[in-house]
């Protein structure tokens, strides 16, 4: 959920992820992992059915979820949808290899594939939380479960990454007392700000993509 401790790294993802989705997404759309679907409104016009699978124990309510499954079984038939999309997910996954087998499955041939997944982020909905990917790990995991791999593409550089993360680490640091009338959490607003958008000026001037916080992947079955 975007907040303003991490509008840095939702502004670099969705710059290149919300173009990916006009080019690609298109027919019937299985959401893996969707949540509270937090890309239902930009698919809008571009897919005719948004279809979202998620497991029993989500820690997101269950609203918007239209089967329940998991990423490694999804009660659905064979070469079924022309679009999948599973954003953030597979780094919560033990068995990464079997999910995206699972996808290639439900995708009809020639379907598209769109992930995202870190490169370098802090641990987060813990104990699930098991991998971070290379370029050349995602390449291979997509190949060997009979991807053609379109593009993959690096979100964001040293300075989102160093930005990102010093900014949650501040956030971290706030204190309950008073909320945002309390002084320290205060000067972390605007310190969290600052760093957010100097972050955002220098990695237009020094993208230097092998600090990439996350990936972009666009595969073709």
């Amino acid at each position: 959920m975007q907040s303003p401790h991490n509008w840095l790294i939702y502004r670099v993802i969705h710059s290149e992820l919300y173009p990916a989705f006009r080019t690609y997404a298109k027919g019937k759309l299985l959401d893996i992992g969707c949540g509270k679907k937090p890309y239902k409104s930009v698919l809008i016009g571009l897919v005719d059915q948004h279809v979202g699978v998620d497991h029993i124990d989500t820690l997101h309510n269950l609203n918007d979820v239209d089967i329940i499954g998991t990423a490694y079984s999804i009660p659905v038939d064979s070469n079924l949808f022309d679009t999948v999309i599973c954003t953030d997910v597979i780094e919560h996954l033990e068995e990464p290899s079997d999910a995206i087998a699972e996808a290639h499955r439900v995708l009809k041939p020639g379907g598209i594939a769109i992930y995202t997944t870190p490169l370098f982020w802090h641990l987060h909905e813990q104990p699930r939380d098991f991998y971070r990917y290379t370029k050349f790990g995602l390449q291979y995991l997509f190949e060997k479960n009979g991807f053609q791999i379109v593009s993959i593409i690096p979100l964001g550089g040293f300075w989102i990454t160093i930005g990102q993360e010093t900014s949650y680490y501040l956030w971290g640091k706030r204190m309950r007392l008073f909320g945002k009338l309390n002084p320290v959490n205060f000067l972390i607003y605007l310190t969290v700000h600052f760093v957010q958008a100097v972050s955002y000026v220098l990695n237009k001037i020094d993208r230097t993509t092998i600090f990439t916080t996350e990936y972009l992947v666009i595969a073709k079955k």
